[in-house]
């Protein structure tokens, strides 16, 4: 009798939710909510266009990570999905053209303002991903890709339809009566909340919050592989301590949410920050990349407290205990 045919290594669904840091996915849907919040509107379609632009596109960010370092890998991190041969790098690589691709067209949905932003955004993930990575310019490119996401949940929020065509016509009354106006120009609105200077700016602040969180997390993570360092997770501590400080501080008549929310964010992120100070290892180092990540659950909650939508806050803290289940099973990192 023959033998039958070796098989090569089974690809389970474990391997690819590991490439892909499913246990970090959750902390990417307040990014569009956040901006939504921003903008003084309810989370309508366009915002479900941007979240689900916002998680392709961290997937693909995810994909074509451990593609470009499968090299680096093998010496640090040989139980990563590529380097030990679970997944192939071209596999890898596909995947992260094809969730590129979705998040781009799920975007596009929201409309052109939206689309113009998730190409920036993309742009700036494959750029950190194939060239910025291991430079000086690292952590400004990931906060960067972090602000533009949030951009994106503001501009596919204020682009996106809230009326029919049917609905338009039925609330417009005709030109005659609205002298001086054309068509067009009636009451209602098919193509969403105009976008003002006011509004822009409003989106502008919490885009820098989230900014300047990512930058201190990234900063933190170019030590996770060898740690050794004291003064870039002190820093984080800091930054992450002020800027819970300054989300706290709400109007009397937003209730406990951004209080709330704002101590969440705290007590995610600054101890574990403070921990790899002390003792800078690897392992808790790692640590606290991991909590810093997951503290931007709590942190989107913040900033959308802040405008006012405690609502949408108190949606976005409810992605925190799935994140912190994952974590342990598929690390975030």
């Amino acid at each position: 009798m023959g033998t039958a045919p070796r098989r090569g290594p089974r690809v389970r669904l474990r391997d690819w939710a590991e490439l892909l840091r499913v246990s970090a996915l959750f902390t990417v849907p307040g990014d569009a909510l956040a901006g939504a919040a921003a903008t003084g509107l309810r989370p309508n379609r366009g915002t479900a266009y941007a979240a689900c632009a916002s998680l392709l596109l961290y997937e693909a960010g995810m994909a074509l990570n451990d593609w470009a370092d499968r090299d680096e890998d093998a010496l640090d991190r040989p139980h990563r999905p590529v380097p030990s041969g679970r997944i192939s790098p071209t596999a890898a690589l596909a995947a992260a053209g094809l969730l590129t691709a979705a998040g781009l067209t799920s975007a596009a949905r929201a409309g052109r303002p939206a689309l113009t932003v998730a190409t920036a955004l993309t742009a700036t993930v494959w750029a950190y991903d194939l060239r910025l990575k291991h430079t000086p310019a690292a952590p400004a490119a990931m906060a960067a890709a972090r602000a533009l996401d949030l951009l994106l949940g503001a501009t596919a929020t204020m682009s996106a339809p809230t009326m029919t065509p049917t609905a338009r016509r039925a609330a417009d009354p005709p030109p005659s009566a609205l002298p001086g106006r054309g068509r067009g120009h009636g009451t209602g609105w098919s193509g969403g909340a105009p976008a003002t200077p006011g509004t822009a700016f409003r989106a502008a602040a919490p885009a820098a919050a989230l900014a300047a969180h990512t930058y201190a997390v990234t900063a933190v993570s170019r030590h996770e592989a060898h740690g050794g360092s004291t003064l870039t997770p002190l820093a984080a501590l800091g930054l992450t301590t002020t800027l819970g400080l300054l989300l706290s501080r709400s109007r009397a008549t937003a209730g406990p949410v951004p209080v709330l929310s704002a101590a969440a964010y705290v007590r995610t992120a600054a101890g574990p920050f403070l921990h790899a100070a002390l003792n800078p290892s690897p392992p808790l180092t790692q640590r606290a990349v991991g909590g810093g990540i997951r503290a931007m659950i709590p942190l989107q909650a913040a900033l959308a407290a802040r405008c006012g939508a405690n609502g949408t806050a108190l949606a976005v803290l409810g992605f925190a205990p799935a994140a912190r289940a994952l974590a342990p099973k598929v690390s975030p990192t």
